[in-house]
Formats: structure tokens, sequence, C-alpha cells
């Protein structure tokens, strides 16, 4: 009876440990926190504000404190990012249609009517990228009654104008002024310059004597007339 008892007690909480390790597992891997935590992960802060399309593994968020926006897809797998002034604007999409919309540069424009059943519900964020220029999360499809919470086309609608809220408060708000981009000043080259070069020497003749033949380099001292000479003064007396 003792080992069956033991048994069955091991048997239990290996059930109640299996249990919790995957109520941790499926609570890790939830889409929410997957794309919040990558979305953290790009922008290098809390997200100020994050959107989830439930179901379809997408999402956005921005960071004032980054300067960023970024988009996630594929459960946070894959992101894009932005700086907050390349959002030009955003759209409200409800089964087709274009219904609200908030852009850079002109007023926004407002839902003006209550939907409380769509097919679609789409969220579009634009932005001032011709790689990239717009993101699409589809906050409510058809089918999507099946979900357990009290997500509803209503929610889907009232999360997408909050968003649009955003938007239109981003692309008001002013420009940063970029710093003026200072050109570098050309890199001076120092060309050495060349000594001056000796003029070739002329070659210099040597001094003819009248009375003799050329100086042969060997220098002649007149050390006056000879004593056997008489001078010339003298001879003429």
């Amino acid at each position: 009876m003792t080992d069956m008892w033991r048994l069955l007690m091991m048997l239990g909480l290996a059930g109640t440990a299996v249990t919790f390790l995957g109520s941790l597992a499926l609570w890790w891997h939830n889409d929410e926190r997957r794309i919040r935590r990558a979305l953290r992960n790009v922008l290098k802060s809390e997200p100020e504000a994050m959107i989830i399309a439930q179901g379809r593994g997408r999402g956005a968020g921005f960071s004032f404190a980054s300067g960023l926006i970024a988009v996630a897809w594929d459960r946070g797998d894959w992101c894009l990012i932005y700086r907050i002034d390349e959002v030009i604007g955003a759209e409200l999409i409800i089964d087709g249609q274009v219904v609200a919309r908030a852009f850079r540069g002109e007023p926004r424009r407002a839902l003006e009517q209550v939907v409380s059943s769509a097919d679609q519900v789409t969220l579009r964020l634009l932005f001032d990228d011709p790689k990239s220029p717009d993101f699409e999360l589809d906050l409510w499809l058809r089918g999507d009654e099946a979900r357990r919470d009290e997500w509803s086309p209503r929610a889907a609608i009232g999360e997408a104008n909050r968003w649009l809220a955003r938007v239109e408060a981003i692309v008001r708000r002013p420009a940063r002024p970029q710093a003026p981009v200072v050109a570098a000043p050309a890199p001076v080259t120092r060309i050495a310059e060349a000594p001056p070069r000796a003029k070739p020497r002329q070659p210099v003749a040597p001094p003819v004597d009248d009375d003799g033949p050329p100086w042969d380099g060997d220098p002649e001292f007149d050390f006056g007339p000879d004593d056997d000479e008489e001078p010339d003064r003298l001879r003429d007396n």
C-alpha cells in the first residue's frame, strides 16, 4: 500500500509539473508577449503605445524615448524600424472602404458613423519610405467570433480610432531640425619642393701674361729689378 501511495503521489507531482510547464510555455509564447518583446528589443525601450492584430501575429508600437516606431509580423520574428518623423499618416478601413484617416499636412477625417458589425476592420499605417511605404493590421476578420475573448468589431474600431489620434499627434509634432552637414575640408597634399639646383660652374679661363706664356697655375711674385740692372730713370740720366 505504501508503495502504491508513493507511486500515485509521484504521478500527481509529475502531472502538476507538466501542466505548469505547459501553461508557462503558452504564456511565454503568447502572440502579444512575443510581439511586445520584439518591439522592446528593436525600439531599445518599452513601447509607449502598442497595437496587436490578435491571431495574425502582427503588431506595431512606438517610443518617443528613442524616437522610433516599429512594425512586427510573424509573431515578432520580423520587424521594420522607422523614425517617428517618417510617419505620414494612417487610415481606418472597414469592409474595403476608408472611413477615417489622419495625414500629415491635412485635417483629420474622423469616423462619422457608428459601426457595430463588420467583416473586416483594418488599420493601415503609412510611412515616408519608398521601399516599405505601408503596413496593414487586420484587427477584425470574419470568423473571429469564435474567439473566447471579448474582442468584437466595435472594440477593433475603437482601438483603431485611438491609433488614428496617436498618429495625428505624431504628424503634428514639429520636425526635429537637422544639423547642417558641413563638408569636411579637402586634405592638403604637401608636395616637397625640390631643392634649388646649383648652377653649373662655368670654366674660368686662366689669366694671360703679355710677356710670357699662359699661367700654369704657379704663383709669380715681382721682387723688383735685379741688383745688377739699373733702373730706366737712372739710365736716361
